[in-house]
């Protein structure tokens, strides 16, 4: 089968009614560790046509060629940011919910910038950005929860969030949310090689369940990067 090729067809369409378009991807959500991060790319009516030559979805491109396309997505688009949620607010929220905070706090970035997207196309099926965010306050407000990690920063709230469009694979077949996953992409696993690592090799899996990861768990047990609500393989 062949690669499906981004193209600018949606994301145009949408600029005839919207001044702004954004694409929203995330990484991260299948790793035993880490971060779930949520990259946003915004596109205008004065974005140029022509996009960054080579971009496709992240997961079909080497290390190497994302990194490299870092700098032309960031000069292509109209804005852009990356946001994430910790492990903690994972363990504490579930993995959608998380997603949604992650999600908003990208926006939330952008919207202090003047840039917040009229719509969003958000790849996939399920819509885990618009649902109603009272969930993430309440879950966060138990007893025992983890505080919201403030190094990521705030989150936009019900009312701001724009409207949004799902798009199959919008990762491989829309410009803007291929923009999106490779910003996410490089800087999760730049994120994820950074960490101390004792013996889970980060810096391989960036936190995914390979073999070394789990011979790791299984020595060294879980740290505070895993997400301890999951069934961790490996353990003792």
């Amino acid at each position: 089968m062949a690669r499906l090729c981004p193209d600018r067809e949606l994301e145009t369409s949408l600029l005839e009614d919207h001044e702004l378009v954004g694409g929203l991807d995330e990484v991260g959500r299948g790793a035993l560790a880490g971060p779930v991060t949520v990259g946003l790319a915004i596109v205008s009516r004065s974005t140029a046509d022509a996009f960054p030559e080579g971009l496709a979805d992240s997961k079909m491109l080497s290390p190497a060629r994302r990194e490299a396309l870092v700098a032309p997505c960031a000069a292509w688009l109209a804005d852009h940011a990356i946001a994430h949620a910790s492990p903690a607010e994972i363990d504490a929220l579930g993995i959608a919910a998380a997603l949604r905070l992650a999600g908003r706090r990208a926006l939330a970035q952008v919207r202090q910038r003047g840039h917040l997207p009229g719509i969003i196309i958000l790849d996939g099926t399920a819509n885990w950005l618009a649902q109603p965010a009272g969930d993430l306050l309440t879950a966060l407000d138990q007893p025992g929860a983890p505080a919201p990690t403030s190094e990521y920063g705030p989150a936009i709230p019900d009312d701001d969030v724009p409207g949004v469009v799902m798009r199959v694979k919008a990762d491989a077949g829309c410009a803007v949310v291929a923009a999106a996953s490779v910003l996410a992409k490089v800087e999760r696993d730049a994120i994820m090689s950074a960490l101390p690592d004792p013996g889970y090799g980060w810096a391989s899996n960036k936190g995914y369940g390979s073999a070394a990861h789990q011979a790791g768990l299984a020595e060294l047990g879980a740290c505070e990067q895993h997400r301890r609500s999951w069934r961790l393989p490996g353990l003792r």
